[in-house]
């Protein structure tokens, strides 16, 4: 009866262990069985014949070896095989050719074998760990969560959610401006789980177009209750961001709601993404009104669109050109990516004026020269022939392309 205890006190300390390791008590008691298998294969070379019984009521366990009764002097392989004269002491009704059942109390086997058995369990348990950690946090791939920040590196930071569990934010997914430091409480979304070799690394991102869509659905409860839906967003982490949103009731104006009185709903969003400025705009299904609503705020003159191929051209007038294209190409890439069309920017030709389109010279001048210059809102002849020296730079173009292209337009006109 002592060696019972013993076996009971042994169970009652792993389940300590298993208490610190959140792991609940049926999944604590499948990995005690296997566990217990794993050395009695190790001790007697196969389970097969053995019977493990764990009482999870009790918190004991018992271990049933199973072996044939054969003559006291036919024992050939003690782990399969038992003389009919111990067998008797078990069962004293036994006969041969039958299987008894010998209680195999673990402990007396000593120290090395219980060792053996907690590593063994240690082992399971860290692998049951790192398992429940990659299925939690696949499900929650997308979504905000907050950690403290551990340690900052060069490349990556590392921080630790209310769980102790360790999270890394790469330099690329930080916002450029992002400036951490330990102890700070940070949010980001989880991006993804990679789980190389059974060892999960869960990455955070704040760049991901994702935590823009979180963190309206947080601050705009219209949206969270599903009144509001976004449509679509574009980003340029830490500089601007477009997102198109669309009511389901009438009677809610979409971008007011998102916006908030005086602004109150979007300053958060946007101090947290350290001061990016969001322009929040109506979507709707129109491709040519949605292309208009995305420049704002240029107003746009005319657009000529090409379905098969996603691209549109957008007429505006000259003092228009820079508005549509914004500071660095910003207002126009985010257009682009917004509508998924490739947005070109010509600038409007009024009735009487003699212009041509860059595109018409593309025999002379070379087609990745010509979408420099487009990119910077120089779209026609006279636009480049009228542009100064500093607008022209913004091209970044060699000198002698530049020249080659001034040389070819006025030709043009001089014919």
């Amino acid at each position: 009866m002592a060696k019972k205890v013993e076996t009971v006190n042994m169970v009652d300390r792993f389940a300590e262990f298993k208490e610190l390791k959140n792991i609940d008590k049926t999944t604590m008691i499948s990995v005690l069985e296997e566990s217990f298998r794993k050395v009695l294969a190790n001790m007697f070379d196969s389970d097969e014949n053995f019977d493990v019984i764990m009482n999870p009521d009790k918190g004991d366990c018992e271990i049933y070896q199973n072996l044939k009764v054969v003559a006291d002097d036919d024992v050939d392989n003690e782990n399969m095989e038992i003389g009919l004269s111990e067998a008797r002491e078990i069962d004293p009704e036994c006969e041969i050719g039958e299987e008894v059942s010998k209680q195999i109390f673990f402990e007396k086997f000593g120290r090395r074998a219980i060792l053996n058995l907690r590593q063994t369990l240690q082992s399971k348990i860290l692998d049951l760990q790192k398992e429940a950690i990659s299925s939690k946090f696949k499900e929650l791939e997308g979504e905000i969560i907050s950690g403290e920040v551990h340690q900052v590196w060069k490349r990556e930071a590392l921080l630790v959610d209310e769980d102790q569990n360790e999270l890394i934010m790469p330099k690329d997914e930080q916002i450029p401006s992002d400036s951490f430091h330990k102890g700070d409480v940070v949010r980001a979304i989880v991006k993804r789980v990679d789980n190389q070799n059974n060892n999960p690394k869960i990455i955070l991102s704040r760049t991901d177009d994702r935590f823009l869509r979180r963190l309206f659905e947080q601050e705009v409860p219209e949206i969270h209750d599903g009144l509001i839906t976004i449509r679509a967003v574009a980003r340029i982490p830490g500089e601007r961001a477009k997102i198109a949103v669309e009511s389901y009731d009438d009677r809610i104006d979409p971008v007011g709601a998102c916006v908030g009185i005086k602004g109150s709903r979007i300053h958060g969003i946007v101090r947290e993404l350290r001061n990016e400025n969001i322009d929040v705009i109506n979507y709707t299904a129109n491709p040519q009104l949605f292309i208009q609503r995305a420049l704002s705020p240029a107003s746009i003159s005319s657009i000529r669109l090409n379905e098969e191929e996603k691209k549109a051209e957008v007429f505006l007038h000259p003092e228009e050109v820079s508005l549509a294209i914004g500071k660095g190409g910003l207002n126009i890439r985010l257009a682009t990516m917004l509508t998924g069309y490739t947005i070109d920017v010509y600038r409007d030709i009024e009735e009487g004026e003699e212009d041509i389109y860059l595109d018409e010279f593309r025999d002379e001048i070379d087609d990745w020269v010509i979408e420099q210059l487009k990119n910077i809102g120089l779209g026609t002849a006279k636009a480049v022939l009228n542009a100064t020296p500093e607008k022209l730079e913004q091209a970044d173009l060699e000198d002698d392309t530049v020249e080659h292209v001034l040389n070819v337009i006025r030709s043009e006109f001089e014919d």
